[in-house]
């Protein structure tokens, strides 16, 4: 069974195109190795969560695009897309990814900017005279 699936993964800005092939277990993010691209650990644990939690770290080959946002949300992002890529292969797999929370979208988005303050929230200093 050598057919590749496509998922699509969204976090903050951030959207990642995740192709799964069967393989060894190579993973490349815009053509370069997954710990050239992502040389925090915490991103690289991140990222390898769904394949550690389904026992499959070694039988996928991982090719991801992945543009906009940070690289908190290109890691986010890139997660979720395995993770649904992992669903469509074997539907079991949803049994597992689910609970863990690896199937939700996270919606949380940068508040915007309004007028009259310094940034979303906060407000220029008040004073009295």
């Amino acid at each position: 069974m050598s057919r590749s699936i496509l998922a699509t993964g969204r976090r903050k800005t951030a959207v990642a195109r995740v192709v799964l092939t069967p393989g060894s277990g190579h993973i490349t993010v815009n053509g370069r190795a997954l710990e050239d691209y992502f040389p925090i650990e915490a991103h690289r644990k991140d990222i390898l969560l769904p394949l550690e939690l389904t026992n499959t770290l070694g039988r996928f080959d991982i090719r991801a695009n992945v543009s906009g946002g940070g690289i908190s949300g290109q890691a986010g992002a890139i997660r979720l897309g395995i993770a649904r890529a992992l669903v469509e292969f074997d539907e079991e797999f949803r049994k597992i990814l689910r609970p863990a929370g690896l199937l939700t979208r996270d919606p949380r988005m940068v508040e915007r900017k309004k007028y009259g303050q310094k940034k979303a929230r906060k407000r220029f200093q008040f004073s009295k005279r």
